[in-house]
This record gives structure tokens, sequence and C-alpha cells, in this order.
């Protein structure tokens, strides 16, 4: 399964440093490169290839899905970083962006990424039409924004030393961290030309993988180890962030995501053999050290 997830960022890295050694050089680049390709698992990817493998998509068209979700993933991550979010020094075992480079640069830099991800879904060589390239940018925008990425993230800081119920959490959870998993299921659906319904229910698998991801993030804030996951750890509890952890306790919260991981896994038996790989990718989610 590593093997399977390095392979797969190092094929989306490649992608990516060619195409940020194309564009026009400025100041930017640079911290816009070490916010991107300074590690990092890319699952995000892996979660694209493997539904891209159920429809036997071209892995031409893929990378370009997988170039963009990064750039707005690792633009999340530079401005989750920033003081005046989450005030986290250390990203992936090195400095995060703004001790580097700064704090505006790191805010700059964000959001050329951010906007990098569209113009990336609007290249030439991305062959698909012009209408499915629409709608995958409003898509994308969507995950990304106020009732996404953005909201989730404001969701987050705001509900920090509250006490709040399931729903509220599973709500934060699935906008900061679903939406983007969501996207990345729903846009192999889109281009392999499926249903409305179909690529709906490509989306809440993507959503749920998504928010089995953060639950796992949770798991690991509390019993991760520091030198794996390249972070500190025990944080949530020490900024008073509203986890499941926080109202259900560990074990139970880690019995709610085994139920969810067993909720996708029944939900892809669908698409028969054809979904081993992402099977296989989440039940590595939940059993990470990393």
């Amino acid at each position: 399964m590593i093997k399977k997830l390095n392979h797969n960022a190092q094929k989306v890295d490649k992608f990516l440093k060619k195409y940020l050694k194309s564009q026009k050089k400025t100041n930017l680049i640079i911290p816009m490169s070490y916010g991107t390709l300074s590690g990092g698992k890319k699952i995000r990817s892996s979660i694209i290839f493997d539904t891209g493998k159920i429809f036997k998509l071209k892995e031409e068209k893929i990378l370009y899905v997988c170039a963009a979700v990064e750039l707005i993933h690792s633009y999340s991550l530079i401005h989750d970083d920033l003081p005046c979010m989450d005030d986290d020094e250390i990203r992936r075992g090195k400095p995060s962006t703004h001790i580097k480079f700064g704090e505006s640069t790191a805010v700059l830099a964000g959001n050329s990424l951010l906007t990098l991800a569209f113009e990336i879904i609007t290249e030439k060589k991305f062959n698909i039409n012009e209408k499915l390239k629409l709608d995958l940018m409003k898509n994308l925008a969507i995950c990304s924004g106020h009732s996404g990425i953005a909201g989730g993230q404001e969701l987050d800081l705001r509900y920090e030393k509250q006490k709040k119920n399931l729903n509220q959490i599973l709500e934060m959870h699935r906008k900061k961290t679903g939406k983007l998993f969501s996207f990345c299921c729903y846009a192999m659906g889109a281009i392999a030309n499926k249903t409305k319904n179909e690529k709906k229910q490509l989306s809440k698998i993507g959503e749920d993988i998504g928010l089995l991801f953060q639950l796992a993030d949770d798991f690991l804030d509390v019993k991760g180890s520091i030198k794996k996951i390249g972070k500190p750890i025990k944080q949530d509890v020490k900024k008073g962030k509203s986890t499941l952890i926080s109202i259900l306790g560990f074990k139970n919260s880690y019995d709610f995501a085994t139920k969810l991981q067993s909720k996708i896994l029944r939900n892809l038996k669908k698409y028969g053999k054809k979904a081993d790989n992402l099977s296989e990718t989440v039940k590595f989610i939940l059993e990470r050290k990393y």
C-alpha cells in the first residue's frame, strides 16, 4: 500500500514540478513549490487514481484532476498553519510556509495555488470537452469555498473551546475535509460520463472517505508519533478543538469510524473487483500511522 501511495505521489509531483516550472517566474513560485512539493501522502490523488481505475480512465486525464486537487489542498494547509488560524509552525516535518517565507508571502502563495488549480483545469492539453471543464471547475469551487474547505475551517476555528454536538462536528469535518474528497470521486464519474445519480453516489462515497480520513487524523493526534506524522501531536486538546473524540471519547469515536469504513466498503461492492484498489486505500486510511 505504501509503495502504491509513493508511486502515485511521485507521478503527481512530477506533473506539478513540470507545470510550476512552465509558469512565468515570480517571487511566489518558490514558496508555492515549497508548500506543494514538500512531501505528503497525496492520498487524495490516490483516491482519484483508484476511482479512475473503476471506469478505466486514461492516466493523462486523471493527472490534471490530481494536480488541481493537490494545489487546492496545499493552499488550504498553508493558510491553516497561519498564526491567525491554527498557528502551526511545523508541516510534514519541515517549517510551515509562513515560518520559512513570512506570513504575507504565505498568504499570497496560498492564494496563487488556489487560482492555479483552476488554471490547470482549463488547460488545452486537458483533453475533455468544454462543458465538462466548466462542470469540474464549478464543483471544485463549491468544494473549496464557503460551503467546503473554507467554511469548514471557519467552523473549526469558531468551535474552539466550545461544546458542540455530534451533528455539528460531523458537518464541520464534512466541509473541511470531506468535500474535496467528494470532488475526487465525482470528477472521475463526470469524466467517465456517468449518470447524474451515479455521480451523486460517487460524491457521497468520496465525502464519507474524507470524513474517515479526518477521523483518522484526529486519532493520530492522540496516539500518533511526531516522527511519523511530521508535526506535533495532542494539539486538538491543547487548542480546545471540537472533535468526535472530545464528545464521544477515543473508543466510541474509533467504533464510529470503523462502522463508517464498513459502510464505504459496502457501497463500493457494486463495482466489483474494479474497486479493489479503492477499497484497499479506504482500509489503509483508518489503519495508517502517518
